[in-house]
């Protein structure tokens, strides 16, 4: 099989709205959904080309709406997702793909798992959130103080979120390593080293410029759709779905974890005890083998 360089679409789905797509991997892979962290865009992080040609991928990322080059779609739930990501499969004429989603990626990812159950073979949600009605869960405990004032702000005012988003997103396109900056006074140690390297920190200032081009507006829309209800019941889930999470994550807690554990039949759960939050961009090449297992799903 060739190598496929990067590839864009520009797809147009419900309503007239534009989704930015890349696809990048083996052109004849397994096909793969990656859902970008918040904020994000289609850039990444992901493993090389090569990479994903070795595994036998072909890896497709989008903008959600609001981010890079994709049209805003105010008011969007997180499992407005899945019908995005059903019109990207249908351009793309896939029958069937894996979804992986990271951090924020992870609620949307589990929308595709249970909307979507013809389509989507495995699902992984890498250090993801629980729904901020999740019964029995303190949503905030051990979370990060900038996450607990931004995700509070969302439930109290608004606007006020979105002024303080868009200044925060100016600066960052004025200088995109300033939001990993002021991240690493607030992670774990582990994830320093990850955001200390050189490679990693490129990649992540790229995807958070990229995703934060034309504005706040995808970042704002990701927040209140993380904070109101997601409009998918976790009994819905089909196929195979596995857990991920660094135990010292400070902006997704383990808590979320064990709570989406115990109301996702059959999940698989895998705690790494060396890490948090940017774990889940380097073990993303493990994820990635594991969605296109085949052989004993149920």
């Amino acid at each position: 099989m060739p190598h496929q360089k990067l590839a864009e679409h520009d797809v147009v789905v419900h309503g007239g709205r534009r989704l930015a797509v890349a696809v990048s991997g083996a052109p004849d892979g397994h096909p793969v959904f990656l859902l970008h962290g918040t904020p994000g865009s289609r850039s990444g992080p992901k493993p090389r080309s090569g990479v994903l040609y070795r595994l036998g991928i072909r890896l497709i990322s989008y903008d959600r709406p609001g981010y890079g080059l994709s049209s805003r779609s105010p008011g969007r739930r997180v499992a407005d997702a899945a019908r995005d990501v059903d019109a990207i499969a249908d351009h793309l004429g896939l029958e069937r793909f894996a979804v992986v989603g990271r951090s924020g990626g992870g609620p949307h990812a589990l929308a595709c798992a249970a909307l979507l159950p013809d389509r989507v073979t495995r699902t992984a949600a890498l250090v993801g959130l629980a729904p901020s009605n999740a019964a029995g869960l303190d949503w905030f405990d051990g979370m990060a103080a900038d996450n607990v004032r931004g995700y509070s702000t969302a439930d109290r005012d608004r606007s006020i979120l979105a002024e303080h988003l868009r200044l925060r997103a100016d600066r960052i396109i004025r200088d995109p390593e300033s939001l990993l900056e002021f991240l690493r006074t607030q992670m774990a140690e582990s994830d320093r080293r990850v955001v200390d390297s050189a490679v990693f920190r490129r990649l992540l200032t790229q995807t958070y410029a990229e995703g934060l081009r034309c504005g706040p507006y995808g970042w704002i829309d990701d927040v209140l759709a993380l904070r109101d209800d997601w409009d998918f019941p976790f009994d819905a889930i089909a196929g195979r779905v596995l857990l991920w999470h660094g135990k010292d994550d400070t902006f997704s807690p383990i808590n979320h974890l064990w709570w989406l554990a115990n109301r996702i039949p059959g999940a698989e759960v895998r705690v790494q005890t060396d890490s948090a939050h940017f774990g889940a961009v380097e073990v993303l090449p493990r994820i990635l083998a594991w969605l296109i297992r085949t052989g004993a799903d149920r």
